[in-house]
């Protein structure tokens, strides 16, 4: 079973003499044993993001040739995990150039060089596309993976709970309602409870949701963010801190909040690289425990969900760069400055969501963790989304 543990950098004489040996290894056997060890695939990889951080595009692209011929987008997880990760730093070479190329290759040789790989560059700069298909992938993430389904299970219970006997009725602020596939179940519960549900501008909602609804006293407000806040964080936190200022104005019930639980939002490339590396070899790994090789959904999934995510942790930088995910320590920090105060989730919650993997997702690889009051789901021991319940 694929496991890529986070381990101490080497020291760079160390470090060149691995990628000489462990390139030269790769280039004479790759045919003849395809499936590398994953620590030295990993290794392999973050050479080819140090030499890419450090703008020596010729060595970073040579050994970018290398791991293309390792890698595959219908192989096992490693092979899938490389293919996505080569490509992104591909498209990272491909845009850095433009602003160095003074310092090194003419555009025509590096350009020589980039089709040795296996990934055609399309895009140089901007924010990533949003593949057409994203609604449809939205759906199969969700019925292939528990991190949806635990999330919006363990957000909607947080609101069941969170509503006083008494209260007549709850108006539900969603910020990120996609397919609405979180409310079929609360509405079932809530019987005849009016729900209002809006996905309009953040911004605007935050600010003007009071003079459009009037909440009673017999009456509820709560406020669902799934994946959401992090699209507010730039690289600085006046957006995310304006935002739940508005928010904490409107006085909610129960504000739930669901986020990844990983620093991709870090200012320094290779940092945030290799977080990102340990992060979706963990996801890429469930993925293969979870589904047959041949499943359609998973590659779906991998290619256009993660792979559209990844693309934009490793390849874009400063405003183009959308996917900005913190681990909840953070969110902690940030949600308790803005006057918030946790919510425990509840033993019923946890017995929930214990359930949910118990029936739909055997794996035991699967983990379930409670961490000051909050839930964690992860794989092996590795966390990967979290979910918490404030007010």
């Amino acid at each position: 079973m694929l496991s890529l543990l986070i381990s101490p950098f080497i020291d760079q004489e160390e470090e060149e003499g691995l990628l000489l040996f462990v390139a030269s290894d790769l280039h004479h056997q790759h045919r003849q044993q395809r499936r590398q060890p994953p620590l030295k695939m990993r290794q392999l990889l973050i050479s080819c993001a140090e030499l890419v951080s450090q703008s020596d595009f010729p060595a970073a692209i040579r050994l970018l040739s290398i791991l293309s011929s390792s890698s595959s987008p219908s192989g096992d997880s490693i092979e899938r995990l490389v293919y996505q990760f080569v490509k992104a730093l591909s498209l990272r070479i491909n845009r850095l150039h433009h602003h160095h190329h003074h310092h090194g290759l003419a555009g025509s040789s590096l350009m020589r060089m980039m089709n040795d790989i296996n990934f055609p560059i399309t895009s140089t700069a901007g924010p990533v596309n949003v593949d057409p298909s994203l609604q449809s992938c939205y759906l199969s993430l969700n019925q292939i993976t528990p991190f949806i389904r635990f999330a919006h299970l363990t957000a909607n219970q947080a609101i069941l709970e969170a509503i006083q006997v008494g209260q007549q009725c709850i108006h539900i602020i969603d910020f990120d309602i996609m397919h609405g596939v979180q409310w079929p179940p609360l509405m079932q519960a809530f019987e005849f409870h009016p729900l209002l549900v809006l996905n309009e501008d953040p911004t605007w909602i935050a600010t003007n949701f009071t003079s459009m609804v009037t909440i009673l006293p017999d009456e509820a407000l709560a406020v669902n963010c799934m994946l959401y806040l992090q699209r507010l964080l730039k690289d600085d936190s006046r957006d995310i801190r304006l935002f739940l200022h508005h928010i904490k104005a409107l006085n909610p019930t129960v504000v739930t909040v669901a986020e990844r639980e990983a620093n991709h939002n870090h200012p320094l490339f290779l940092q945030r690289f290799v977080e990102a590396l340990d992060y979706y070899t963990a996801i890429f790994d469930s993925l293969e425990a979870t589904l047959p090789p041949n499943s359609r959904e998973r590659l779906a999934v991998e290619q256009i969900w993660f792979g559209r995510e990844i693309v934009d942790i490793v390849a874009a930088e400063g405003e183009n760069r959308r996917e900005r995910h913190e681990r909840l320590e953070t969110w902690e920090v940030i949600l308790r400055s803005s006057g918030f105060i946790n919510v425990p989730l509840s033993p019923f919650a946890h017995s929930q969501a214990k359930l949910l993997l118990r029936l739909h997702y055997p794996s035991e690889g699967y983990q379930l963790q409670i961490v000051n009051n909050c839930f964690f789901l992860g794989w092996q021991n590795r966390p990967l989304f979290s979910v918490s319940s404030w007010r």
